[in-house]
């Protein structure tokens, strides 16, 4: 299938140091309505994913051929005006669909942009926690005064390492550009989770749970357990992924994900 299209976009605020951080991901659907009453049908024919770290923007015009791999989803919509699929700054955000790992469709949901990297020689995991999407109040729906807690578990749920970033403030889509070094041998990388917790702080000893997810042995998900396989494969190189924020352990029909969810939740 070939289509062509002379559509432009133009993101702005975005600073010169943030550009080898982005990724910006391509989406092409299909659009089938059965009927005059019945909601549009929006076929996830494939996508593809730019890493800017990789291709640098240039000042003139750059052209770049992007393979799309295939997918196998859809989503319906009853009103075009409130359509999510959209252009995301660049970002892999939830305005643009994110799809989870039940094939479905997450709309409007609070996502998180870290990057992975892991030392085989010297066996540090590098964990960077880039910026926020969405990071509201779940109580409230305010934006929060958030902050991001790492835990790093073993198989067993055991800690064995934790970090969190500072706090920011009354930001729905705060940046954080923060990063964090666990030690651990090579023979143990495939054993641990790191799970990843985004908290509302509200006073000194209270804070109220936004989301999470987890990558590694116990992934949450299919795109943080690829996070994590591609990561070990990149020998090194950082690679940065948005990921989509579980608010509550009824989703996950696996062990594993909510034995993470469990251990995220009992952790202070």
């Amino acid at each position: 299938m070939t289509f062509s299209t002379t559509d432009k976009y133009v993101f702005t605020r975005i600073s010169p140091e943030e550009v080898s951080l982005l990724v910006c991901r391509f989406r092409v659907y299909s659009s089938e309505k059965t009927s005059k009453m019945s909601p549009s049908v929006y076929h996830l024919l494939g996508e593809g994913v730019l890493f800017l770290s990789r291709h640098k923007p240039l000042q003139t015009e750059t052209k770049i051929r992007l393979t799309l791999e295939a997918r196998s989803t859809h989503y319906s919509r009853s009103n075009s005006r409130n359509s999510d699929i959209s252009s995301s700054g660049g970002m892999s955000k939830s305005d643009s669909m994110t799809s989870g790992s039940g094939g479905g469709f997450h709309r409007k949901s609070p996502e998180l942009l870290i990057g992975l990297s892991y030392n085989g020689i010297t066996g540090r995991l590098s964990v960077s926690v880039i910026k926020g999407s969405l990071l509201r109040s779940p109580s409230s729906f305010r934006p929060a005064d958030c902050y991001v807690k790492l835990t790093l578990v073993s198989s067993t749920g055991q800690e064995i390492a934790r970090s969190k970033t500072s706090t920011r403030k009354g930001q729905p889509n705060p940046i954080f550009k923060e990063s964090f070094i666990f030690q651990v041998a090579l023979f143990q990388l495939p054993d641990v989770s790191l799970i990843v917790s985004v908290y509302n702080k509200l006073h000194v000893k209270r804070k109220e749970l936004i989301g999470w997810f987890s990558v590694g042995r116990n992934s949450s998900g299919d795109e943080e357990a690829n996070h994590w396989a591609d990561m070990k494969d990149a020998e090194g190189e950082q690679l940065c992924r948005w990921h989509i924020l579980h608010n509550a352990p009824t989703t996950s029909s696996t062990s594993s994900a909510t034995s993470a969810n469990n251990a995220t939740a009992s952790s202070s």
